[in-house]
């Protein structure tokens, strides 16, 4: 018996699955939070420090439909900081937010810091880019920061190994990783949350593009496995390899990891390549890429690509977008939108960000459905091609 094989017959989930596609390996599930059931595969806006950018908590509701929000750990210990958290009761209590929240563990934040942050085996010493204090997070920190942050799932920390890296590189990196993580669960283990109600923690598998590396990561998280666990996070994808490697790393990964707990693909990423991650059994996503595109005016649609600072939507007197589920596509017009773009006016990527984070949305919606009813490889196939089309 592997030990694939015993994790499976020993451990309980609050996530289950309620329908698969015939076709492919992607599902559908409920993941179950004390702040609300999570119905998966989900997209989860990214609220860096607090705040999904230029959009009210209303309209993630009420229009964009977002179950859960992310918070980003490295960003909101430096700003408002751990006491004022700490005061407020959380940080659902202090952005207003009664959905759950799920946070990173600033991993990616801090070694992305390049020439002003040390690795050591203990942790990561690195400098603030705001006033360049400097400031240590270690595996034991981490939770304990994460715990006065409050946010139902919290993710291990890690190192985010660059997708170029080589072998030896990568293989380094993991055994780090793997040291961090030992040490990680052991705190996160022998701590309670703060604020009267559970949260859960999720391993993040590196091993960048190489399969025997990634295989490893699993068997190891998997060895520290318990109920506390609540998922397992892909991590260090999309960071500069191929797309193909992309796809191939999470072919062998998924797979491996429990089919009783959510797969959680990190900072990925473009309709497709949600599309492809759900193909591939994955069951959660965040990525920054529809409000940092909206700000820059291009907007995501089932039809295509628009970019609305072009001259041709200048006197397009017609909704923004016919098929889009948010108030903002039909009541207001393309000639709007890019009047407020070329005036610079913040308005426009209110609007934008709105109609981004509602596609997508819509798009991890319709993608259940289609499972749901068993058509979702073939519909898949069928408005992929459209997606990134310039409109």
């Amino acid at each position: 018996m592997t030990i694939f094989d015993s994790y499976f017959k020993c451990t309980m989930s609050r996530f289950k699955v309620t329908a698969r596609d015939i076709n492919s390996s992607a599902r559908c599930g409920v993941l179950a939070t004390d702040h609300g059931e999570i119905e998966t595969p989900i997209f989860m806006p990214v609220g860096t420090v607090g705040s999904v950018k230029g959009v009210y908590h209303r309209d993630l509701k009420e229009d964009i439909g977002a179950q859960i929000i992310l918070g980003n750990t490295y960003h909101l210990y430096l700003r408002p900081g751990l006491s004022i958290l700490n005061t407020a009761g959380g940080l659902h209590k202090f952005i207003g937010w009664d959905r759950p929240i799920l946070t990173d563990s600033g991993g990616f934040q801090v070694f992305s810091l390049t020439g002003i942050r040390k690795l050591t085996p203990d942790g990561c010493t690195f400098s603030s880019h705001i006033d360049g204090s400097r400031h240590t997070f270690t595996p034991e920190n981490n939770v304990d920061i994460q715990r006065t942050i409050g946010a139902d799932i919290i993710m291990a920390f890690d190192e985010c190994c660059p997708g170029d890296a080589d072998f030896k590189y990568a293989e380094k990196s993991l055994k780090l990783t793997q040291s961090w993580l030992e040490r990680y669960a052991k705190r996160f283990d022998e701590t309670e949350p703060l604020y009267g109600y559970s949260q859960t923690m999720f391993p993040i598998i590196q091993g960048c593009v190489y399969p025997e590396l990634r295989k490893r990561a699993v068997e190891h998280a998997l060895s520290l496995d318990s109920d506390n666990r609540g998922g397992y996070a892909i991590g260090g994808l999309a960071v500069g390899e191929p797309t193909e490697k992309m796809y191939e790393m999470l072919e062998l990964t998924a797979p491996l990891l429990p089919e009783n707990k959510p797969r959680y693909l990190m900072g990925v990423g473009t309709p497709a390549n949600i599309f492809e991650g759900i193909a591939r059994g994955v069951d959660m996503f965040d990525c920054v890429m529809p409000t940092r595109n909206a700000r820059n005016g291009m907007l995501f649609t089932w039809k295509g690509m628009m970019n609305m600072r072009n001259k041709k939507w200048a006197e397009d007197f017609g909704p923004i977008d016919p098929d889009g589920t948010s108030f903002v596509d039909t009541h207001y017009t393309r000639a709007y939108l890019r009047h407020l773009f070329i005036a610079g006016e913040m308005f426009a990527a209110m609007i934008a960000s709105e109609h981004n984070l509602a596609f997508y949305l819509d798009l991890v919606r319709q993608a259940r459905k289609h499972i749901q009813a068993g058509d979702f490889t073939a519909w898949k196939d069928s408005v992929m091609p459209g997606l990134m089309t310039r409109l």
